[in-house]
């Protein structure tokens, strides 16, 4: 049996939050609600009339039922604008205060227990910027190499408004880290098992995306994967700034360098256009983009093994076996 030596881990067993796997789940699902509801204050603000019109446009009249296909298909085109998009990426700022906010005060354990840690803070936030840089530009490349995507390179590029997505990418992929890894894996972690803690947590992360257009068997795998890699990397480094970088420059070097869909989203202002030049939606990954491709699988898969491999050799990851050869000497 895999065992996680883990100075996060150890300091979110103080929790004075129940041990029980289910009551975990219950108040996470709670603390999710409350962080859906304030991420959704400004997108509702900003879309409400938009949509109204859209729905008028197809011919629904007040107190009409409007279907789910047709909800999500106005939804995703209202919020495509970047006067829409950027602000609804930086109200999720709410998701890392709120989980704060609950573990702090609610399971009464310390910030150093989400991963928040002032050692090292920017030399791994820049090195996370380098290695989310270049796990998706190898996705991108293989994709391109097998003949799946087509890259072009843009002209009348608007830069400014580029930056701006980057800082939105910076809350909202630090938003996700801090709910799914800095609390939801942590809390679990802290009183049962990591193997356990990163399962949940990271199917935990896949599920939240089913409603993305394109969503599927294989997304959902390539983003259990990608959790369990930031869960694992989170693990290794001791803090959570790493994968914060990772998980914001993924997604913002996919969108706003590469234009391709971030999880299924509209595409955005971006340097270069990567369109599919396959009909496979496993090479392709479909209307969710290239993180529902094979090349995504493959590539996770391959940073995941390097990532328990520097685990191992630091001996943050051990057997039963190894230990008991230990004693055995």
């Amino acid at each position: 049996m895999l065992k996680f030596k883990s100075g996060i881990f150890e300091e979110a067993s103080k929790s004075h939050a129940s041990p029980k796997l289910s009551s975990i789940l219950i108040a996470f699902v709670v603390v999710f609600l409350v962080i859906y509801l304030f991420e959704g204050i400004v997108p509702t603000i900003l879309t409400t009339k938009p949509m109204l019109e859209e729905f008028a446009k197809m011919g629904y009249e007040a107190g009409d039922k409007i279907s789910f296909a047709d909800s999500m298909r106005v939804a995703n085109k209202v919020i495509a604008p970047p006067a829409v998009m950027i602000p609804t990426l930086i109200s999720t700022v709410f998701g890392t205060i709120i989980s704060m906010l609950y573990c702090r005060f609610g399971e009464m354990r310390s910030l150093g227990s989400m991963g928040m840690r002032k050692k090292k803070l920017i030399p791994h936030y820049l090195l996370g910027l380098l290695i989310g840089i270049a796990l998706m530009t190898a996705i991108v490349l293989l994709s391109a190499l097998f003949g799946a995507q087509k890259i072009t390179l843009c002209t009348n590029v608007n830069y400014g408004i580029i930056a701006l997505f980057a800082l939105g990418w910076f809350f909202q992929g630090m938003s996700e880290e801090f709910v799914f890894r800095g609390y939801l894996m942590n809390s679990i972690g802290g009183r049962n098992s990591a193997v356990l803690a990163i399962t949940v947590s990271s199917v935990a992360f896949s599920l939240a995306h089913a409603a993305n257009p394109g969503f599927g068997p294989l997304v959902f795998i390539n983003l259990a994967l990608f959790a369990a890699f930031a869960a694992l990397y989170m693990i290794l480094m001791d803090d959570i700034w790493g994968g914060c970088a990772i998980h914001s420059i993924w997604n913002c070097t996919q969108g706003n360098f590469y234009g391709i869909s971030v999880s299924g989203t509209n595409e955005v202002e971006s340097v270069m256009k990567t369109t599919a030049a396959s009909d496979s939606k496993i090479l392709t990954g479909g209307n969710f983009g290239i993180e529902g491709s094979i090349f995504t699988t493959v590539v996770l898969l391959i940073a995941g093994a390097i990532v328990i491999v520097m685990m191992k050799k630091k001996s943050i990851i051990e057997t039963d076996s190894n230990k008991a050869k230990g004693e055995n000497v």
